[in-house]
């Protein structure tokens, strides 16, 4: 049991680190811009999914996604055939927020809470709702429309300033509070409710050989497992695992008091559950550094080349009005004037920040009525 209890703070421990550096690249993302520091989505590998229809009808990205995003989003699916949603249980930030609270709530209020029946089972498809909502519109739109409704993203500009991010993001900051909230009450609210990607990765999970599997001659009916589970799958008096809402967070055969009572399954193979932590990783990262080493791994625009340019709805907002211009190849003027940007606006600020020298101005609808043009 030692060993198991070891096991259970690794996970929480990676699981830590995770959120701890998307935290700090979402933060540096904040303070330099994108040129320098991804933006939370091209950290999501659900950006990956709402670009698929633009990459496959033009061969181009959308808004702040970028090859990099699209390889992870490629290996979370892979991780998915191979063990399920082992990304949600292992690796993603936003449910280590939610694991977080969820073990705070049981601490305060001494017990685990767990939706009625006839609430949980349709509320767990509202998820599947989200996911072919969201699919559909970032494919019409070729945009991260999701993006003000979206928790993770409210929570990613949180840096900017309450003010700022319920300005921008206003349904996204109150769906993040649910989510805190919901949390603290029942363990990964989100995931079982709301999260698109965890459909998706649920869906194509159940072609996964991988399975944990009950030996119900070794197994002391002492509901442990069940009532560990995060997302309340009765494991208790279930020979496979075999739902889409399983984690494959490993808790349950942690905390199996019964040697053998509790296995990983991959196809007829026993797993043991060191074994599928070190695969998930090895599989996660080690595609990630290949792909660096190959070159391919980019979450940032590509610097420009000399002689190259951009257009004018290529501009970024962390880029100031003055890299913004030269990066188009505008003279300085000029830029002003396309982009309507009061003369009293110093050269020196970041296009997404010259509302706050000249109140009411709006980068993105000015950029809009540029590409219209």
């Amino acid at each position: 049991m030692k060993k198991k209890t070891m096991l259970l703070y690794l996970r929480w421990g990676l699981l830590a680190l995770f959120f701890v550096l998307v935290s700090i690249a979402a933060y540096l993302h904040q303070v330099f811009g994108g040129g320098q520091s991804p933006s939370i989505h091209a950290l999501c590998p659900f950006g990956g999914l709402e670009s698929l229809y633009q990459l496959f009808t033009t061969g181009s990205y959308i808004s702040k996604i970028f090859l990099g995003t699209m390889i992870l989003f490629a290996i979370t699916i892979v991780l998915a055939l191979l063990f399920r949603r082992s990304f949600c249980g292992l690796i993603c930030p936003f449910g280590a927020i939610q694991g977080f609270f969820g073990k705070l709530g049981h601490k305060l209020f001494k017990r685990k809470s767990v939706m009625p029946v006839k609430l949980d089972k349709p509320l767990r498809y509202l998820k599947y709702v989200v996911l072919v909502i969201t699919i559909a519109y970032a494919w019409k739109t070729a945009g991260l429309w999701m993006a003000p409704y979206d928790p993770w993203s409210a929570y990613a500009h949180l840096p900017e300033g309450l003010a700022n991010v319920w300005a921008e993001s206003a349904i996204g900051l109150i769906i993040l509070v649910i989510t805190v909230l919901g949390s603290l009450v029942y363990d990964r609210f989100f995931c079982k409710y709301l999260c698109p990607m965890g459909a998706l990765y649920g869906i194509i999970g159940k072609l996964s050989p991988f399975k944990v599997v009950r030996n119900e001659n070794a197994c002391i009916d002492c509901g442990i497992c069940s009532k560990s589970c995060p997302v309340t799958i009765d494991v208790q008096h279930s020979f496979k695992v075999t739902s889409a809402e399983c984690l494959n967070c490993q808790i349950c055969v942690l905390k199996c008091p019964k040697e053998g009572a509790l296995e990983n399954k991959e196809g007829h193979k026993m797993i043991k559950p060191l074994t599928v932590l070190v695969l998930v990783m090895a599989v996660f990262f080690g595609s990630i550094f290949a792909a660096q080493a190959a070159g391919v791994y980019n979450l940032t625009p590509n610097p420009l080349k000399a002689g190259e340019s951009i257009t004018y709805q290529e501009v970024k907002g962390y880029m100031s009005i003055k890299e913004a211009a030269e990066s188009t190849k505008t003279e300085l003027k000029v830029f002003y004037e396309k982009f309507k940007i009061p003369e009293n606006v110093p050269a020196t600020t970041k296009m997404k920040e010259i509302s706050n020298v000249s109140p009411g101005y709006d980068f993105d609808s000015v950029k809009t009525s540029l590409e219209s043009k």
